[in-house]
């Protein structure tokens, strides 16, 4: 069924659109591909399975899972990105892959190599209509991703410190020059960014019920396809871009079956680069 489809289709991007925003706020800000995003998304899901196995409380396991990469981010944009952005792109851009792959391996250290299942009860049942049927983790996604989706873009679109993120993307010495303090805007730039990134990991840990050392692996790879999809550091580039391929790939995978999921993006990327190579919502 299309419709069923597609609803699955939006589940996936808004969780793909929360992880994304927190990376194209960053890339915004820093001019870095922060790789280790997908570490600090995988910190918020283990953060958030501990709280919730302890507490037994959903919120709490949110609350937990986006303090806690929050301050991860902002220590990773501190002592390591800050330190760099004087070095060329590349420079930073292997210390994030390197952090990433640090991460994992400490994850799997502390963890153990297998999954743990996230079975959060929740306090919904299924909706069902006419053939379309909705789980309660569909709808803890859109629950919970579309405030946080709205609540980002309202910071970034409505606020000071929205208004000093602009200002530093458009022309960061400018921007310093009038004022802006820099060092405190882009410590909360990563640190809402990587609040995102936590939240983002719970959800991921619910919908599919287990949290690993690896759950980083996809979504470092495939947001940053979504970021230059969407027209890298745009907010709603991004968010349009998640959505977008949420749906493709399980319309995709609903009618043809045969198709590799995970290789949509880059397909995608490909296709929409040869067209408009700023990305869908980029400048020239």
């Amino acid at each position: 069924m299309l419709v069923q489809q597609i609803v699955n289709g939006l589940t996936v991007g808004a969780i793909y659109a929360v992880v994304a925003s927190g990376l194209t706020l960053v890339y915004g800000v820093l001019r870095i591909l922060h790789v280790a995003h997908a570490g600090i998304y995988t910190l918020g899901a283990y953060l958030g399975v501990v709280t919730y196995a302890r507490t037994h409380s959903l919120a709490l396991a949110f609350a937990a899972a986006m303090a806690g990469s929050g301050v991860a981010g902002w220590a990773v944009q501190r002592w390591i990105y800050l330190p760099l952005l004087s070095q060329p792109r590349i420079v930073p851009l292997i210390a994030s892959i390197g952090l990433y792959i640090a991460l994992e391996d400490l994850f799997r250290l502390a963890a153990g190599p297998y999954s743990l299942a996230f079975s959060a009860r929740l306090p919904v049942g299924p909706l069902a209509a006419g053939g379309l049927t909705i789980t309660p983790a569909q709808i803890l996604v859109a629950a919970v991703g579309a405030p946080l989706l709205v609540a980002a873009w309202w910071v970034l679109t409505r606020t000071r410190v929205g208004l000093a993120w602009r200002a530093l993307a458009d022309d960061a010495p400018m921007a310093a020059a009038s004022g802006v303090d820099v060092g405190r805007a882009v410590g909360l730039n990563v640190l809402l960014g990587s609040a995102l990134a936590g939240a983002a990991g719970v959800l991921v840990g619910v919908f599919f019920n287990a949290v690993e050392p690896t759950m980083g692996s996809v979504p470092a790879y495939k947001g940053l396809a979504i970021i230059v999809l969407g027209g890298l550091g745009s907010f709603p580039g991004a968010v349009a871009a998640a959505l977008l391929l949420g749906v493709v790939e399980a319309v995709a995978i609903g009618t043809v079956g045969l198709l590799p999921r995970d290789a949509l993006a880059f397909i995608a990327l490909i296709a929409i680069l040869l067209l408009r190579p700023q990305g869908l919502w980029g400048r020239r």
